[in-house]
């Protein structure tokens, strides 16, 4: 990843938890997990809005985002590896970790 990727990539993490903590200051009854669903509901819509297939059916480019099947796929993988590498992916609270 470039230094230029990992740059637009921390700040709009840092942007999307500011509006996420911004909406739950806001609206102290809200329940966070509404807020967050609406949050990736919104990043799920943008998302497949930028991987529109172009016109040209031949195109090598758009291959694996040229049905709704196929974009599907490739997200379910982006979120997995997101998903993963995120600090909060395993929670000392998870009911499949070790306690003593």
């Amino acid at each position: 990843m470039s230094d230029l990727e990992q740059s637009l990539q921390a700040d709009l993490a840092e942007q999307t938890i500011s509006l996420a903590n911004h909406f739950a200051e806001a609206h102290e009854d809200a329940d966070l997990w509404d807020i967050a669903d609406e949050l990736l509901a919104g990043a799920i819509h943008y998302w497949l809005f930028s991987r529109q297939p172009c016109e040209n059916r031949a195109c090598d480019e758009c291959a694996d985002v040229a049905t709704a099947e196929r974009r599907q796929a490739r997200l379910r993988t982006l979120v997995d590896e997101l998903a993963e590498s995120s600090f909060y992916y395993h929670s000392p609270t998870d009911h499949n970790a070790a306690h003593s």
